[in-house]
């Protein structure tokens, strides 16, 4: 690996983090990005800035060699392909940001290319696996409705887990039986509420909200045991905990809710176009993915069942073979 002998200066270095705090500040204020998003800007691009400082180099330096060379290091490093895919790409979004922002003078890395993400089917679950899923929490606690009002929104309503523990009191339009989300880019969304999910809403609001609510709740929908808003991590922990329960595997995730309501629709009829709009995808080349996916169920089924066919007449070969044999053999012996 080519290593410049030129040690950037204290200068150079905080030239490098100036450029990257305006540009998070840019994410934040202009693109409407949250926490969550800026601060893995900041790790990828803290990372990047420091392998450069570690190869004498500065931010001036950079071309379409050395991004090759830091994706190289990454591979050395066995960085999962996701990861390396992912800074390669923040890394490139940074300096085309840099030019359109008459920062720096030419983009170097305008040509580059990053590794492509081989296309995957996104995960679901059954049917006969939700119900199992949504079945697992103990109706007889507080704990337990909250979590089954949980679960019913995010399967029922394709929710990101962002989007679900940012809901407040005022995200319910009890009328028309639909929630106000945030989703990405601070975009608002109306999605409808299910019978099911609108039940157990009911339910953990009059039954279960009501006795966790302390005086730092406000107005969020989903509270903790001590009375504060719910966070994502609880709620992936929750779901993990009624996966395991339901004996369901151990990597079910809040997404994998979104996955099987998205998959669930469109194998029961709904348009691609309505299930993009429920979602929130920007696009629907997005949302097509999970036709793949009900396809992909479609051609297993029919192997499974041309399989079962095939083995039924190997059967039948079989047994006309032995009924023949036993015919010849009697001729010749009788």
């Amino acid at each position: 690996m080519t290593t410049i002998a030129r040690i950037a200066s204290d200068d150079q270095l905080a030239s490098g983090a100036e450029l990257l705090e305006r540009y998070l500040e840019y994410l934040r204020i202009q693109r409407n990005l949250s926490p969550y998003t800026i601060r893995n800007y900041r790790s990828d691009l803290g990372h990047f800035l420091n392998w450069l400082h570690g190869q004498g180099l500065d931010l001036e330096d950079v071309s379409r060699t050395t991004y090759r060379e830091y994706l190289g290091a990454l591979q050395a490093a066995q960085v999962a392909p996701g990861s390396l895919r992912r800074r390669g790409s923040t890394v490139k979004a940074f300096f085309k940001h840099l030019y359109t922002h008459g920062e720096i003078p030419t983009n170097p890395l305008k040509l580059a290319t990053t590794p492509r993400q081989p296309q995957r089917l996104p995960e679901f679950l059954s049917v006969e696996q939700v119900e199992a899923l949504l079945a697992a929490p103990d109706l007889h606690t507080p704990v337990g409705l909250r979590d089954r009002a949980i679960l019913e929104s995010l399967y029922g309503a394709g929710l990101r887990v962002s989007e679900l523990v940012s809901l407040t009191l005022a995200s319910i339009d009890w009328e028309n039986s639909m929630l106000r989300v945030r989703g990405k880019g601070d975009k608002e969304r109306v999605v409808m509420l299910g019978q099911a999910a609108r039940s157990a809403l009911v339910d953990y609001l009059q039954q279960g909200r009501d006795v966790l609510i302390s005086e730092k709740s406000g107005e969020a929908l989903w509270l903790n045991r001590f009375g504060g808003q719910l966070s994502a991590r609880a709620v992936q922990l929750a779901v993990r905990r009624y996966a395991l329960a339901a004996g369901l595997p151990s990597d079910v995730h809040p997404h994998v809710l979104r996955h099987s309501f998205a998959t669930h629709m469109l194998e029961g009829g709904a348009d691609v176009r309505v299930v993009q709009e429920l979602l929130g995808h920007a696009s629907v080349a997005t949302t097509q993915i999970y036709t793949h996916v009900t396809e992909a169920a479609k051609r297993a089924a029919v192997t499974t069942g041309l399989d079962g066919v095939s083995e039924q007449m190997r059967e039948r070969y079989e047994e006309r073979r032995g009924n023949g044999n036993r015919g010849a053999d009697e001729k010749r012996w009788g």
